[in-house]
């Protein structure tokens, strides 16, 4: 996951928001749930009249929405707001507003030791608060620097105000909504449980509405978001209790949403009506990003993963079964504490066996206050790294063969962005691989039928048929 730069645009504001030329810059780090929290965090600010801009020097809040899953996620941010606090300084000297603030993860894990280490921070917000970031900077316009970092005991999605048609559509036809948050599973790598919270499943009404005004708006495709995307439950209409399966088969419902994902799942929640809906749901794409981490039992004992080697290729098996057309997406870690030659060897076997679209690997990294930062047995450097090398290898490998595999295919694609070249437009495969296609007076938006032509390193090349 790499960081990212909001997607910030110019957007509608409501007939009652004060007209003003103010602006605000997210730049958001880490994975796709940041994304959508930025997006979210500029919904609640429009109206007190900000507008969302992509040139830093036009902002008057500059917003660092962190994510603390990378190393060194705390000194990244240290050394941005270095320079925001030259950008601040630079701005007094013209009596010009320059308000900085730090939400997301890291404000979570850091707090008040933001404010001491970056003087020029005027407020911390943590994921579970940022619907109070409107009252947040109305106190440090006053002069107050404020730190919200506590788990907010209201629901925070029934306080973030819906946005416009207008912003919606600015954002695309795909789109990220957030339903499940925090994490139970306490993985000794893992720092989400100590920074997003506990396991919290938004209320299947909410959802279903938040949906519904996403495809009004004219998002065709929506992926479902989670720590722990497939723990996801909640009460129906009937009060029976519905878990990720019921919740993508009432989506799918949805006259005008073409697509459905969800990502990241846990192997220990992929249940038999998870399974079944990848064979029963048409508009349910058929790519799985299921962690595992490693291939060796010890170390995913270790690890607190809670489930065996042999159980993750039987329930990828299993899915299989159901979805022979299915894509699969994983984590792996490498070099964890007391990791030997042998147990990286049984992730490499897990992988031949598996076949993987498409992966992330990492060397680990200590996360402070994580049990794994305490353990004995740390694997020098140059080891982590040789292993990890072979073992990106080997997924390239494998990615570029399941690549090359698409090519003669036709396949449904929907058509999402411009692309490099003039009359190019550019969708994702069910696969969830750029593809890139001359448009032949398509628009974006549309779904049509091409053939794959090409694979490359990172996209796939298609003709449109029909």
């Amino acid at each position: 996951m790499t960081d990212q730069i909001s997607a910030s645009r110019a957007t509608e504001q409501p007939a009652t928001a004060p007209r003003s030329s103010r602006k605000v810059f997210v730049k958001t780090y880490g994975c796709q749930m940041n994304v959508y929290d930025s997006e979210r965090m500029t919904d609640a600010l429009s109206k007190d009249g900000y507008e969302p801009t992509t040139t830093i020097e036009d902002a008057d809040l500059v917003l660092l929405n962190t994510c603390h899953i990378r190393e060194k996620a705390a000194e990244k941010v240290y050394s941005e707001l270095g320079r925001l606090r030259d950008m601040k300084k630079a701005r007094a000297k013209d009596g010009r507003e320059f308000v900085i603030g730090v939400t997301g993860c890291v404000a979570q894990a850091e707090g008040s030791e933001i404010l001491r280490r970056a003087p020029a921070v005027d407020l911390v917000i943590g994921p579970q608060t940022y619907h109070r970031l409107p009252e947040a900077l109305s106190r440090a316009k006053e002069g107050e620097r404020v730190v919200d970092t506590d788990y907010a005991i209201e629901d925070k999605f029934e306080h973030l105000p819906a946005p416009k048609k207008a912003q919606t559509r600015a954002r695309g036809v795909t789109a990220f909504l957030t339903v499940q948050e925090g994490c139970d599973k306490f993985c000794t790598f893992c720092v989400v449980p100590y920074t997003r919270g506990s396991e919290v499943s938004r209320p299947l009404s909410q959802i279903v509405a938040e949906a519904e005004r996403l495809v009004e708006a004219g998002v065709r495709e929506i992926t479902l978001l989670g720590q722990n995307v497939n723990a996801w439950h909640g009460e129906g209409g009937n009060g029976v209790e519905m878990g990720l399966g019921a919740l993508l088969s009432r989506l799918s419902e949805i006259e005008g949403l073409a697509r459905i994902r969800y990502t990241t799942s846990h192997p220990r929640d992929m249940d038999e009506a998870l399974i079944a809906a990848h064979r029963d749901l048409p508009k349910l794409m058929p790519y799985l990003h299921l962690p595992v981490q490693s291939g060796s039992d010890r170390i995913l004992k270790a690890m607190n993963r809670r489930h065996t080697a042999a159980d993750y290729v039987a329930l990828i098996e299993r899915i299989r079964t159901v979805q022979p057309d299915l894509a699969i997406s994983g984590d792996f870690i490498v070099g964890f504490p007391g990791e030997t030659d042998e147990d990286f060897e049984d992730t490499m076997a897990l992988v031949h066996n598996v076949g993987y679209a498409q992966a992330f690997s990492f060397k680990y990294s200590i996360r402070p206050g994580t049990p794994g930062a305490e353990m004995d047995g740390h694997v020098p450097e140059g080891v982590k790294s040789e292993r990890l090398e072979r073992l990106q290898a080997l997924l390239f490998q494998q990615q570029t063969a399941f690549a090359a595999g698409c090519v003669g295919k036709e396949i449904d694609l929907l058509l999402e962005k411009p692309g490099r070249m003039p009359g190019q437009l550019v969708g994702r495969s069910p696969w969830l691989h750029p593809v890139n296609v001359d448009a032949n007076g398509s628009e974006i938006g549309d779904i049509i039928r091409v053939r794959i032509t090409g694979a490359g390193p990172n996209s796939l090349f298609a003709e449109a048929i029909g």
